[in-house]
């Protein structure tokens, strides 16, 4: 075969991140990374995603880990390749829009703990969304990467997502990636996509794409002939399926090519194994990973429903006993999607389409339960939709009320300076103020557990030390001596702290009256 010129791809690793999200609901803990994570430091990756979409808040939900202490831990652990995280534009990493100085501030602390390239999207490719985001990152000194959420509809064409893409670039972003978050980019779409931006904006390209649908592995080869910069992978323990392409595979097939990024397969492979035995013994039995997310799906190209939703429905459909009904399901969304205006299928929008149909289904009568969120969308608070919104259907969720048309977070007041009393008396950092800001409910639950285990740490530590005390003065008051006269018993300088004088006093009575 003859390739086009080229040059070596680089290559993220997704593994702390996106991987094991899309897999196993995000629920690797921060002391299975720490012993593998010098040695991916050592293979020679662009970047590691290890940080934001639904880390931050899995970590105090559910895993009772602090994600500030994850990112600093793993900063010191890697030293040479740069840490990456998935900035949701003004949703930060919650699910909503926060006010700019959240933003801002968030900006500031991540960059401080750790963070060098972040990667900022909008769920709607709102680039009013985006411009707090990306100038704060620039102000810092990072790594602005400005995203297009890559999607199918009659809206989305190759025009669309350059056009998008020259906003990014007039904000000064530092490269563009194309986040093909369901796995829907077929080889020949990303070839003309990567090259027209390529050559009209001439920002490096980071391809991300998930392999639900099978065609990833192609998609990636064919974006190095259009000269793509980096791409996306995953180690093979926590890839295909929902997730990114293998690493190792990738590797393996650019070998002999102009992309072959010269990897140490023996040191992939051995990194790999890690993984393949973590999950084996920890996640496997527990089945965190679903097995329909790591099949291929090609139906995803109907329903486009990227790996997370996919695991939420599920989720969804379980707890109400209707996962029978997950086709019906599956057929709805591409209805919900298109009558809401086609947004793409990503964190918080995919919440927002999935939980419609999983309600319209159930409900027996679409639209006859809306959630408030849908409501807020269809209002305008979330952005401007790709698409206008179905008449009937806008009519029928908010009545004869009129979206807005400003930005979003120009009616949002600041939030940094409205932290509760009864927060604030466990909130211990500006880490702690933005975490309890983002999510209050679960922080301030996160914050109490945290506080008694310390004091449960306390508690023992003070009666082993008094234990301590106790026997070193009563090894004192039983005093004896050898045949010179010295005395045996001492009481080491750091438990003479805090005894009585009056012990103090006795014991130097002691050993003056048995010297003598």
């Amino acid at each position: 075969m003859v390739f086009p010129l080229g040059k070596p791809v680089k290559i993220t690793d997704t593994t702390f991140r996106d991987a094991h999200q899309s897999l196993m609901a995000t629920r690797m803990r921060t002391e299975f990374m720490v012993p593998i994570a010098e040695k991916i430091d050592r293979v020679g990756f662009f970047s590691l995603e290890v940080w934001g979409g639904a880390t931050f808040d899995t970590c105090i939900r559910y895993l009772n880990e602090d994600p500030w202490e994850r990112l600093r831990t793993l900063k010191r652990c890697v030293r040479k390749t740069k840490l990456q995280m998935l900035l949701r534009g003004q949703n930060v990493v919650g699910y909503r829009n926060y006010p700019d100085d959240v933003v801002i501030k968030f900006i500031e602390k991540a960059y401080e703990n750790g963070v060098d390239i972040f990667r900022i999207f909008d769920a709607l490719n709102d680039l009013r969304n985006l411009r707090t985001a990306v100038k704060t990152v620039k102000k810092v000194g990072a790594h602005a990467q400005g995203t297009l959420c890559y999607t199918i509809s009659p809206v989305h064409t190759v025009k669309y997502y350059v056009e998008t893409a020259k906003g990014l670039a007039e904000m000064e972003c530092d490269s563009i990636c194309i986040k093909d978050m369901a796995g829907m980019l077929a080889p020949e779409p990303a070839y003309k996509l990567v090259k027209a931006i390529k050559e009209e904006i001439g920002l490096p390209v980071h391809l991300h794409c998930h392999s639900t649908s099978g065609m990833a592995m192609m998609t990636y080869l064919r974006a190095c002939q259009a000269d793509v910069d980096i791409v996306d992978t995953a180690f093979s323990p926590l890839a295909w399926g929902t997730s990114q392409p293998p690493v190792e595979s990738l590797v393996a097939a650019l070998r002999g090519t102009p992309y072959d990024p010269r990897f140490d397969m023996e040191l992939l492979v051995e990194i790999a194994d890690y993984f393949r035995e973590l999950r084996e013994k920890y996640y496997d039995p527990i089945r965190l990973i679903n097995p329909l997310a790591e099949r291929v799906d090609p139906s995803i190209l109907v329903h486009q429903i990227p790996g997370g939703m996919f695991s939420n429905l599920i989720a969804q459909l379980k707890e109400q006993n209707a996962l029978h009904r997950l086709k019906e399901v599956l057929e709805e969304v591409p209805k919900v999607r298109r009558e809401l205006g086609y947004p793409p299928l990503v964190t918080p929008t995919s919440q927002l389409v999935g939980i419609q149909a999983v309600f319209n289904v159930l409900s027996g009568e679409r639209y006859k339960i809306v959630p408030k969120e849908v409501k807020d969308y269809v209002k305008g608070f979330y952005g401007r939709p790709p698409a206008p919104i179905d008449e009937k259907i806008s009519r029928k969720i908010i009545g004869d009320e009129q979206p807005i048309t400003c930005r979003p977070a120009d009616l949002l007041e600041p939030a940094l300076n409205k932290i509760p009393e009864e927060a604030k008396k466990y909130i211990e950092s500006d880490e702690d103020m933005l975490t309890y800001v983002l999510f209050p409910t679960p922080a301030l639950e996160f914050f109490k557990k945290r506080k008694r285990k310390l004091e449960e740490k306390v508690v023992p530590l003070k009666k082993r030390e008094e234990l301590e005390r106790v026997a070193a003065v009563s090894a004192a008051i039983a005093f004896y001596s050898t045949s010179t006269g010295e005395v045996k018993a001492v009481i080491p300088k750091r438990l003479r702290e805090g005894l009585s004088p009056w012990v103090l006093a006795g014991r130097k009575a002691l050993t003056e009256r048995r010297t003598r």
